[in-house]
């Protein structure tokens, strides 16, 4: 593969949901498992929104992981709500060997790691975590929808809880100062439709299971506000 000049590829990561905020349908992921397999590589899915991305689908965690071909989820319930709960699930035992020595040596063996652990119990228990990730997704869908309705349409489909918009670099200005807080993005992988000018910015805005329907409208009334300001001259 390019001798000592070149790294040999040997996994496939993908994030479900996207760092776009869209999600892989199980048969797109076992799409590209066979590719990744097929070249002596391991597929990875980060998970971090692994429940915003089921429950959208309508998708069983198998279904979206170990049936279509992931062989190591990195499991997150810390966006979700949890303090710092994460956890690797090995679809292959085989594979977790010396996965220990690794935690140690990347500094995640805390103290009294099982209290953290413990949080996992409530969070899946009830299907708890998806409850979470629905509510997360309805306010994402709530939000795009109340932009949309203002001339700010989402730049990807929403499909988990997060809304990519473009906006003018005055009107983010403005959101920031009236107490907004939001990231700005920077993208190659835009949709051909999309052109970002000088004076624009691409943002992202994430709900969550402990976001209202007030703070969208809240946040909608500051950005009808700020597109109906005149211009600076």
């Amino acid at each position: 593969m390019g001798g000592p000049h070149h790294l040999t590829p040997a996994v496939l990561s993908i994030s479900e949901a996207t760092e776009a905020g869209t999600v892989y349908a199980p048969p797109e992921i076992a799409a590209l498992a066979e590719i990744a397999h097929a070249h002596g590589m391991a597929v990875h899915m980060d998970g971090a929104r692994l429940a915003n991305a089921l429950v959208r689908l309508g998708a069983t965690p198998a279904e979206a992981t170990w049936q279509a071909g992931v062989d190591v989820l990195s499991f997150g319930a810390t966006k979700a709500g949890a303090m710092a709960a994460e956890a690797i699930v090995f679809f292959d035992p085989a594979r977790a060997a010396g996965m220990a020595e690794r935690r140690k040596r990347g500094g995640h063996l805390i103290s009294k790691h099982r209290f953290v652990a413990a949080q996992f119990e409530a969070f899946l228990g009830g299907n708890h975590w998806l409850a979470l990730a629905h509510q997360a997704n309805v306010f994402a869908d709530q939000l795009a929808a109340r932009l949309a309705r203002l001339g700010v349409k989402p730049v990807w489909p929403v499909e988990a809880n997060i809304v990519f918009v473009v906006l003018p670099q005055a009107l983010d200005a403005k959101l920031r100062q009236a107490g907004a807080r939001y990231y700005a993005r920077a993208s190659a992988s835009l949709p051909p439709h999309v052109r970002i000018g000088s004076q624009e910015v691409l943002v992202r805005l994430v709900t969550s299971y402990a976001t209202s329907a007030a703070e969208i409208e809240r946040f909608a009334c500051h950005v009808e506000a700020g597109l109906a300001a005149p211009a600076p001259p």
